[in-house]
Order: structure tokens, then sequence, then C-alpha cells
């Protein structure tokens, strides 16, 4: 590019800048100025990269428990941009099928790094070392993650949140208290020997429960499912999609941390309970849960054998 163009090409930005400021009511040569003092922005400046890094404060002395805390805080990194996707899909009003399939292909690839990267756990940790420092991590448990919690909401009728057991009995007029106190995870934190709920669901309902309850009512309408039947042109991509995500978030997911939970937690003849003693036997195989976002998508068979494929060839060896 000559000099001449160069020129003119920054003139031309030059007015376009003036006009945006002016319609905000703003003076474009101050914000000219201030960029005369500004500092050229750095890479470790911009992610924060040392408030990043010093994140990770581990709790006992053992080396295995710093990979731990990273692939946990990895994790709800990934959540934070599944729950990105699912609101831009929510928040659509007239939403085309194009911007609805691009969106849920985002959110499938990074479902997809989660199941994989729990190989970082199951191969990175000594087992020894995680059933000593486990200890010094209770109450809290992974199953404290709202961000999960927000990915299901988000995701589907809160009805198929609902414990498997109790879903019959639940109502399209039935109260989102009602509704909250019969979710399938609920289940999952109750304590082992006196069937009461553990410290560590009690103390996550006291910092979450609301704001789970209040997204509750905001999506009863607007949830992925209720944007997949109100779009206009989906066709059958788009269900495919459907159906990976659900698989994916309801099958292969857990199973990949219960396949980590067999490793770590499972000794021959009585099972470690989970560090919060929440039923991890019970919580996490889909089998048992039977949780599925999107029920009408799938054949009456392939809902009763839910995740029952995978248990039997990853779990137990075979096909």
């Amino acid at each position: 590019m000559s000099p001449a163009q160069t020129q003119k090409d920054i003139l031309d930005k030059i007015e376009l800048l003036q006009e945006k400021f002016k319609a905000s009511g703003q003076d474009l040569s101050s914000y000219l100025e201030g960029l005369l003092y500004a500092d050229y922005l750095n890479y470790w400046d911009y992610i924060n990269l040392d408030i990043l890094l010093s994140l990770q404060q581990p709790k006992t002395s053992m080396k295995d428990e710093k990979i731990f805390i990273i692939y946990h805080q990895i994790t709800e990194l990934y959540f934070k941009l599944i729950i990105w996707e699912l609101e831009q899909i929510s928040d659509q009003e007239d939403i085309k099928v194009e911007f609805f399939k691009a969106r849920m292909e985002r959110v499938i690839t990074y479902f997809d790094h989660l199941i994989s990267s729990f190989a970082v756990m199951w191969k990175g940790m000594e087992r020894e070392q995680f059933l000593k420092f486990r200890m010094s991590l209770l109450p809290s448990s992974g199953f404290q993650s709202a961000q999960y919690r927000i990915i299901e909401i988000l995701s589907t009728e809160v009805k198929n949140l609902v414990h498997v057991d109790k879903r019959e009995s639940q109502h399209e007029d039935s109260t989102t208290e009602e509704m909250f106190d019969n979710l399938y995870w609920q289940q999952g934190a109750i304590e082992l020997a006196t069937g009461e709920k553990t410290l560590t669901l009690k103390t996550f309902e006291a910092k979450y429960g609301k704001e789970l309850k209040e997204l509750i009512e905001t999506y009863r309408i607007k949830n992925i499912w209720g944007k997949y039947q109100s779009c206009q042109d989906k066709d059958e991509d788009l269900m495919k999609l459907m159906k990976s995500f659900d698989l994916k978030a309801n099958v292969y997911w857990p199973l990949a941390h219960y396949k980590s939970a067999v490793r770590y937690l499972q000794k021959d003849p009585v099972d470690i309970s989970a560090t919060g003693g929440t039923n991890w036997q019970k919580y996490l195989p889909p089998r048992f849960q039977k949780v599925i976002f999107y029920p009408e998508l799938w054949t009456d068979s392939e809902i009763e054998d839910w995740g029952k494929g995978w248990v039997v060839k990853e779990i137990f060896g075979e096909d």
C-alpha cells in the first residue's frame, strides 16, 4: 500500500471514529489524546497471567494436589464457555438454524475436550497421593460446581432433571421449589449412613440455591429445548447435534468422571466415599439417573439402555 493510500485509510478511519463518538456525545480528540499516554498492551496483562498462575493454592505438601486443582480450574473455564454459547442460543428472539448449529457445534467441541481431559487426572495423579490429600478437602466436592447445574438448567426442561423415581409425580404447575427439591443431584448428596443431606449439599444450597431457582424460572420457556421447538427452519443436522450434545453431557462426561472415581475410590469389598460423603456409585452412572435432556429425540429402547453400552465396554471391559 502506497503512503498516500495509507494516509487516506487512516483519515477514513478517523472519520468513522468521529461519527461513532459523536453519536454517543463523546469527544474524539480526548480519546485520541488518551492514546498518547496509554501503554502498549502485553499478553500477560491482557489475560491476567500473574493472577491466573497464583490461583493454585494446595492445602497439603502432596505434589499431585496441584494437578488436581489446575484440572478443576480448567474444567470450570470450559463450563463457562459452554454457558456462554447456550446463553447466546437462548437470547435469540427469532433463532435461525445456522446460528443454532454453529453454537451447538462449539458446545460439543468443548464437551469433547472435557471428556478426553479426564486422563489428566487418572493418568497424572498417584492414587496414594490422592487418597491422602483428598482428606484435607472435606467437605468440598466437585458436586458443588454450580456452573454445571447452570448448564443443565439452560439445556432442558427442568422436569427432565428431576430424580427418575419422582418424575411421574411432577406436573406442569409444579412450583420451582418443588422441582428444585426433587432434582436428581440432590439424591447424590445424601449421607450414606444416615440418609440426611450432607454438609456438602447444605453449603451448596446456601450459596447457590436462590440463584439456581431463579434460573429455573427464567429458562422454563427459553431453555435450549424450547428454542429448538421454536426454530422454524430446524433440520436433521440440528437434531443430530442436539442428540450428540445430550449423549456427551449425560453419558460420556459423567462416565469419564465415573471411570476416574472407580480408579481412585473403588476398594473391594467396600468402596471409599467421595470427599463430600456423596454416593458417587449411584450419582454418576447414567443408567441410574436416566438424565436425558431431549427424551423426545430418542426411542424407547435407547432410553431404556441409556449409558449401558459405555459402562459394559469401559468399566467391565466387555463388548
